[in-house]
């Protein structure tokens, strides 16, 4: 069972637990219901609500989803510069390479050959690893941070439909309430 956690049952399902938007096919007995009682007001205020709800988990996946976007290549960079230091650890010549020293300010620099290497962990800490365990450790980074898009973007699908059928929903009871008011001011 490892691994089931990771995907949503299927594609009509979200991995952040978000609800469903109900769609409603038959609005008369929609509206009949006990919570309802036939007050559209009501209903399309409480849908309007949970729109919003799905405006705001959208915004919050879309920052998610563009810092994710903003990681990946940098973790790509920094592995594709670890394997060089791995290739080259054992000859004599040293890596030239220009490093950001501040924005828009790079630095030229020679690398020694070494078995070492400082990683930037975030929150103003910075570890060194071996070369081999630096590998390792970004290269699972990589592999979460691809795994944490996809998934952010199947959520941001769910949503966008989620909010659609909301939509779409609310439409229909604003008609049907509009058909029930013109058929009771034309019987008086």
């Amino acid at each position: 069972m490892a691994g089931e956690e990771d995907k949503p049952l299927d594609d009509s399902k979200s991995y952040m637990g978000i609800p469903e938007a109900q769609f409603v096919e038959d609005v008369d007995a929609f509206m009949n219901k006990e919570d309802n009682a036939n007050d559209a007001q009501s209903v399309i205020m409480r849908l309007d609500e949970q729109l919003n709800k799905y405006k705001f988990m959208e915004a919050h996946l879309q920052a998610r989803r563009k810092k994710l976007k903003s990681q990946i290549p940098d973790i790509k960079s920094s592995l594709q510069i670890v394997k060089e230091m791995k290739a080259r650890k054992d000859t004599a010549d040293a890596i030239e390479t220009k490093f950001l020293l501040s924005d828009q300010v790079y630095m030229k620099a020679k690398i020694p050959p070494t078995d070492r290497v400082c990683l930037w962990l975030g929150a103003n800490v910075m570890l060194e690893y071996g070369l081999e365990d630096a590998e390792s450790l970004l290269s699972k980074n990589l592999n979460n941070a691809t795994k944490n898009l996809s998934q952010v973007e199947h959520d941001l699908d769910f949503l966008r439909n989620q909010g659609t059928t909301t939509e779409v929903t609310m439409a229909r009871i604003y008609n049907w309430d509009v058909k029930r008011r013109r058929a009771a001011k034309a019987a008086s």
